[in-house]
């Protein structure tokens, strides 16, 4: 049976296995999610979810410098095992983790730490928005929740598209990593500089820039 692609996104982001694999579970299951993901652990290919509960304290603290110098990233990712860590497939990981969070500058590593105070103010403005744009007032509400999952997508680093392959999720490419791999993998927090940020720029007039240099 054809199976719908947000499904078959629903199961790559429960599960960490592949898109194929998920696809080929949900054709044999009838489409129904709960079966295909049991086919796939029956299959080793769910492994992410078993090994989430466990502690990982181990891991580095990767760095990555953007655009000559502009842009600055820390980021501090843990798994189980100091062997683990060492790995060149974990530290690749890693950097692509801090690469992605300079070129999409999320807030967050996850939604849970959203500030509620930002978010019931981001709901405010959104259903400002909607009301202004003619929406009737029984369906703002829903689109209000549509356009909140938005920000969770631009501002919460695990829900972002993974820049080098936008068909998944930073979640999705944790995921993998769990299942193959083999340890649990967390992505704890992050430190982003942009230089200037918050700063206000200096506006220099030219000409007089320009007399100053030639002593005029």
């Amino acid at each position: 049976m054809a199976v719908n692609a947000s499904a078959v996104k629903e199961l790559r982001e429960k599960t960490g296995a592949g898109m194929l694999d998920c696809k080929k579970a949900l054709e044999e299951a009838g489409g129904d999610l709960t079966k295909a993901a049991e086919l796939l652990r029956e299959k080793g290919l769910a492994a992410a979810a078993n090994k989430a509960g466990r502690i990982a304290t181990e891991g580095v603290v990767e760095s990555y410098i953007h655009a000559g110098g502009r842009i600055g990233v820390l980021v501090e990712i843990n798994c189980e095992t100091d062997f683990v860590a060492k790995t060149d497939q974990f530290r690749d990981f890693c950097k692509d983790i801090a690469m992605q969070i300079a070129a999409a500058g999320p807030k967050y590593v996850r939604r849970e730490e959203v500030d509620a105070s930002e978010l019931e103010k981001e709901r405010e403005i959104l259903k400002a928005q909607a009301l202004n744009e003619g929406k009737p007032a029984h369906i703002v509400e829903k689109m209000v929740d549509g356009r909140i999952g938005k920000y969770y997508e631009e501002f919460c680093l695990m829900e972002q598209p993974f820049i080098k392959d936008p068909d998944k999720t930073v979640t999705t490419l944790l995921n993998e990593k769990i299942s193959t791999i083999g340890e649990n993998i967390s992505i704890r927090r992050f430190a982003r500089f942009e230089l200037g940020e918050g700063l206000e720029k200096k506006v220099d007039n030219f000409v007089e820039e320009v007399m100053a240099q030639a002593k005029l």
